[in-house]
């Protein structure tokens, strides 16, 4: 059995709880009409880019090589600009609230890193999905039904989907590079180059944006969408990159339509019943089956003690 780290688990927990709770807290903010949803990624990306430049004033100077730059603005590409850019346009278009980043990463670890697809591992990845939908349906139920724009949803939908599949390949295909260097430098220079890249496109909305018309709670909520479901989960991500293989890496994302029916039902948007409690029994126990899951290496050595 593979030994269990706390390390990892308990970041990825911390990441995506945080991630869970910055939905509400967006539409909160957005719904004032005083910011874009691109306004508010502009923020996240510079906002992120500058404290991670202020950390890394107190740690010791690293030097990063010039082909490793070049990887570090690809994996900036995948797991921030077109994770954040497609999955906010998306969303705009529809309301999808898909998890399907999960099986990605899975399909993804089988490919390039041939992690093993086990009966554990699927029926823990069906349980987790089967949870978020009950959890995402539920919720569906309690809000107006919106008019048809089925052409639209259909665009939205593959966005968000493209924005899944964006940072599934991140989790899996850099899983290795993140050990080269510290985490502060790693997002360092990947907050840097997204904030390179998407400057031109927000720039309009941040000039047009009523900043005034800010009150206390909607600066408060901004705060924490910067500090806390950014800098902080971007760092915890690749405490968690580094220590769990992507399938269970991924699992952690079902937190976050449990943590945001959560705060949904705290402040009085939405109701809890008995579906969503066999909906949290259904997330925690696929993360327990996917996290128990044999990794490769387990495989091998199994396979290896066969043949002896």
């Amino acid at each position: 059995m593979e030994k269990f780290c706390w390390k990892g688990h308990a970041s990825m927990l911390g990441a995506n709880t945080m991630w869970g709770l910055m939905s509400p807290l967006s539409k909160l903010l957005m719904a004032s009409g005083a910011v874009t949803s691109l306004v508010v990624t502009d923020l996240r990306i510079r906002g992120a880019m500058v404290l991670f430049w202020i950390a890394s004033f107190f740690q010791k100077p690293e030097h990063v090589n010039h082909k490793d730059l070049i990887t570090l603005f690809f994996a900036s590409l995948f797991a921030i600009v077109f994770n954040q850019g497609c999955f906010i346009f998306g969303v705009s278009l529809s309301s999808p609230a898909d998890a399907s980043i999960i099986t990605t990463s899975m399909l993804l670890a089988a490919f390039i890193l041939k992690e093993p697809i086990t009966g554990k591992k699927v029926l823990g990845i069906a349980c987790g999905a089967g949870g978020a939908l009950l959890l995402i349906l539920g919720s569906s139920q309690n809000q107006p039904a919106a008019s048809s724009a089925s052409h639209t949803a259909i665009w939205g939908d593959l966005l968000v989907l493209f924005a899944q599949f964006c940072y599934a390949f991140y989790i899996v295909r850099f899983k290795d590079f993140v050990n080269k260097y510290s985490l502060i430098t790693i997002m360092k220079w990947m907050f840097t180059y997204s904030f390179i890249c998407t400057i031109p496109f927000s720039a309009s909305d941040l000039m047009n944006a009523d900043w005034s018309g800010l009150k206390a709670v909607e600066i408060g909520s901004l705060t924490f969408i910067v500090v806390g479901a950014t800098f902080v989960s971007y760092m915890l991500i690749v405490v968690g990159q580094k220590n769990l293989r992507p399938t269970v890496a991924g699992m952690y994302n079902y937190i976050q339509p449990l943590v945001a029916c959560i705060v949904a039902v705290c402040w009085g948007m939405d109701s809890f019943n008995t579906t969503k409690i066999i909906a949290v029994v259904l997330i925690f126990g696929g993360v327990y089956l996917v996290t128990s899951s044999r990794s490769r290496k387990e495989m091998e050595a199994y396979k290896q003690t066969e043949r002896e």
